[in-house]
């Protein structure tokens, strides 16, 4: 199986004009995304609160979580991320997937529109 990287940007919701431009793999394994946590301090993002996590090797961790907004190819989503680590990989997660209103098609390899259903 390949893996998929996609290019986007991240603000600080209270800041949306100011934003940084990362590069994260796109994790269908993954509910939350992870962007470095020095990233997320230079645009201001604060930590609210801590959780655990699973790696896939089964070790456990803790890591910080606070809230961005994400924009990629003209969407515009609001979502919970992760401050990683030094080590931790960049990782673009489900939630924010479906936030910003994409899927991924695992065939191709790439982004699609997520058909929305009320």
């Amino acid at each position: 199986m390949g893996l998929t990287e996609v290019e986007l940007e991240i603000a600080n919701p209270a800041k949306p004009k100011t934003r940084a431009k990362v590069k994260l793999l796109v994790d269908s394994g993954a509910t939350l995304s992870v962007v470095s946590g020095s990233v997320l301090r230079r645009l201001g993002i604060r930590p609210h609160s801590k959780r655990g996590f699973m790696l896939a090797n089964g070790e456990k961790i803790e890591r910080q979580i606070g809230n961005a907004d994400f924009f990629y190819q003209g969407q515009h989503g609001a979502s919970p991320v992760i401050f990683g680590k030094p080590g931790d990989s960049d990782l673009l997660g489900m939630v924010t997937l479906e936030a910003l209103g994409f899927i991924l098609d695992p065939i191709r390899r790439e982004l699609r529109p997520l058909p929305m259903v009320l």
